[in-house]
């Protein structure tokens, strides 16, 4: 695969770069909170996007893989591996001097159908299940053994009601299927940080489901570093409560596990249902009202976003203690998934970035909350002093 630069393009992204360096960033400002990251697509690590490269590079010092590490792009069919992007993805975090978060190793969606068939069609039994689960994990972590930092282990794995989802990795394995997932982890990396990823882990009931499955895992002495709190949020619905984000991540640290807020979006748009979700899998037809600035976000709407977001840090500022890093699940509003879930095509502005790559009104409040005298006062934590 080549990449190929314009001049223009390489002239936008030089001047995008130092126009961003002449302010602090957003990795300067928490430096001694916690780390700051983006979920990266190919057209960034692979740099032929020299504006949201220069972006990344500047503004984040963590970063998480979109969708390259995910099993259909790596593992597409039995016995054939793909790491050209993955691989690619991996030197630029080296490269830059980046914590570097590997996802997702187990997860129900974006997985072959393969993988949960016996070669003839039928469900594969556990223990062909199990067998390809230690030999993708073992295979994946193993090749990035001492450059990945950390492990999205398993992903998505408790439904709202708070019992684990029925998966087809439930369903073939049983309920230990997590627990297999994260012992092979830990087998092909020791010094791996391990973590489970859930959305709308705010809903207490589901919490307490999640809350009770890091217990049992604990108790039954496997290692798991952390979990990571999606936090794809909604603006119109005020969802979830800045109390409820505060109630989350209090009941993890409790458990003494690290907290991430891993895939950190506000969607501005109205919300398709009432519930909040970040199931890929569901999806609903267009309406004129679902897309309501298809020009352009209105300066109203761009002063609510910055002040939630303002809000949002200022609950992980409180939490810093525990807080190990916050990623934003993408870097510019063009990037978004929003743009094309629940909804296909509306125009979505969930981000700090616009689609030019310039700076949002949401930007410049967390580089002013990020200056203040309250993130000056605790020194850097040690595992924040390298990146």
């Amino acid at each position: 695969m080549k990449v190929f630069f314009t001049s223009a393009a390489f002239a936008l992204g030089i001047s995008l770069a130092m126009n961003l360096q002449a302010e602090p960033s957003l990795k300067d400002v928490f430096k001694n909170d916690f780390l700051v990251g983006a979920a990266l697509n190919p057209s960034q690590f692979w740099e032929s996007n020299a504006m949201e490269s220069a972006i990344v590079k500047t503004q984040f010092n963590t970063i998480s893989p979109e969708n390259v590490l995910k099993w259909e792009n790596i593992h597409p069919l039995s016995g054939q591996y793909n790491f050209t992007l993955a691989d690619k993805y991996v030197d630029f975090g080296l490269r830059n001097q980046m914590f570097i978060v590997g996802h997702t190793l187990v997860w129900h969606a974006q997985t072959p159908d393969w993988v949960f068939q016996d070669g003839h069609g039928k469900p594969a039994t556990r223990e062909q299940l199990l067998a390809r689960m230690r030999d993708h994990i073992f295979t994946v972590i193993g090749r990035y053994k001492g450059k990945i930092n950390g492990w999205d282990v398993v992903n998505e794995v408790v439904d709202e009601n708070g019992q684990l989802r029925a998966t087809p990795w439930m369903k073939i394995i049983g309920k230990d299927y997590v627990m297999k997932a994260f012992q092979f982890a830990h087998e092909a990396d020791p010094q791996a940080e391990l973590y489970y990823n859930d959305y709308g882990l705010e809903n207490p009931v589901k919490r307490a489901g999640a809350v009770a499955l890091v217990k049992q895992l604990q108790a039954a002495g496997v290692k798991i570093t952390g979990v990571g709190i999606q936090g794809h949020y909604q603006l119109v619905t005020n969802s979830p409560t800045l109390q409820e984000v505060d109630d989350t991540i209090t009941a993890f640290a409790r458990l003494g596990v690290k907290v991430m807020v891993t895939e950190l979006d506000m969607d501005v748009l109205p919300s398709a249902w009432t519930a909040l979700s970040a199931d890929v899998s569901l999806r609903k037809k267009s309406e004129a009202r679902l897309n309501p600035y298809p020009n352009g976000l209105p300066a109203s709407a761009q002063a609510e976003l910055a002040a939630r977001y303002a809000a949002l840090f200022g609950v992980f500022l409180k939490h810093r203690d525990v807080i190990e890093r916050v990623t934003f699940w993408g870097v510019t509003d063009g990037d978004s998934w929003l743009n094309d879930w629940p909804v296909a095509g509306r125009t979505a502005y969930p981000l700090l970035f616009d689609r030019e790559g310039k700076a949002k009104p949401a930007f410049e409040r967390l580089i002013e909350l990020g200056k203040s005298p309250l993130t000056a006062k605790m020194p850097a934590a040690n595992h924040r002093e390298n990146f």
